[in-house]
């Protein structure tokens, strides 16, 4: 089998403002496989060492692992391939590209759009959030109404940087009593902050708080406390998580669950465990957004996932085919992931 890499660098349009820092730039890999029949797949790494302390580095050494394990491996297929890859190298992270590669090349063979090889039917468009950064009061109210405009139904605001209630309460007034708002803080408060801070942030009608503190104990204590849902991030790559039942809805992401088939999975724990699953990217390329469409497609989530981002890149990001058009993005529907 043959395997290409390609380091590639996206650099965001302006710098994004998180709790953890400004991110101006990340780094994926395209990676790409083609068995001796010649139909390719692609796949996409996304590491982001400031989000899940995985820097490019460290996934480049375990998709050069797996570069050995494909190129002798003729006589493997699907999980197979991958089960050799996760035993050279248990990286997530780099295995989703290698998850990836494979869906695309299955559907590219079948003629098909992977949603349909993973189940039918399936959501012909997934529902998408905007997302604000940390502007002031008039760019967040200015950037709430933009979305507002253009068909999004829900906003996701991030805080835990700084003037919080003046920030939402100029979102919730751009966007009227209608519009679905979600605050994230990803971790940036302790448990009696996070308590206080969302007591005082209730009345501005939050559909539900993402990552508020770090870890499933803390999560437990905040949630037993406020009468807004709360959501789990970061927190869903602990041990036990997904299944915890420690949080009312978690977010999902290719990267962390090692492509679309550990996120079709880990969907299932959520689910089992009562709470909602959603899905959402770590600033992913094109490949990786279309992957988590078609796992959302065909787990036909109805609630927003976050997975509208390519926007915030230069444009020098191709981005076609995956526009977002009336608060939702259509499921690609050629074979394959494009």
């Amino acid at each position: 089998m043959r395997v290409s890499i390609e380091e590639r660098t996206l650099r965001f349009r302006t710098p994004l403002q998180t709790s953890y820092g400004a991110l101006e730039e990340r780094t994926v890999f395209a990676f790409e496989i083609e068995g001796a029949d010649g139909v390719p797949g692609r796949g996409e790494a996304a590491p982001l060492e400031p989000y899940d302390g995985v820097s490019p580095s460290r996934a480049r050494i375990a998709l050069d692992a797996y570069r050995l394990v494909l190129e002798d491996a003729d006589a493997l297929q699907g999980g197979e391939l991958l089960d050799a890859c996760r035993a050279a190298d248990d990286l997530p992270q780099a295995l989703a590209a290698v998850d990836m590669a494979l869906w695309d090349r299955a559907g590219r063979r079948a003629g098909r759009p992977v949603a349909e090889l993973l189940t039918e039917p399936v959501l012909e468009a997934v529902p998408v959030n905007a997302t604000i950064g940390a502007q002031d009061r008039a760019g967040a109210a200015a950037s709430a109404e933009a979305a507002q405009q253009a068909g999004f139904r829900c906003v996701k605001l991030k805080v835990g940087i700084g003037d919080d209630a003046g920030r939402v309460a100029a979102v919730r007034a751009a966007l009227g009593s209608h519009g679905e708002l979600r605050l994230d803080a990803n971790g940036a408060w302790g448990v009696e902050e996070a308590v206080a801070t969302i007591e005082a942030l209730a009345p501005a009608g939050l559909e539900f708080v993402e990552e508020p503190v770090h870890g499933l104990h803390a999560l437990r204590k905040v949630r037993e406390r406020v009468a807004v849902r709360i959501a789990m991030d970061e927190s869903a790559a602990q041990p036990g998580a997904l299944a915890s039942g420690a949080a009312d809805a978690v977010c999902l992401k290719l990267a962390r669950c090692g492509g679309i088939s550990g996120l079709l999975a880990s969907a299932a724990l959520v689910r089992a465990s009562g709470a909602e699953p959603y899905v959402a990217s770590t600033f992913d390329g094109p490949l990786g957004i279309a992957a988590a469409l078609h796992a959302a497609a065909a787990l036909r989530i109805e609630a927003a996932c976050g997975l509208a981002t390519l926007e915030l890149f230069d444009d020098d990001v191709d981005a076609r085919g995956l526009a977002v058009r009336g608060g939702r993005i259509g499921v690609p529907r050629g074979p394959g992931l494009l």
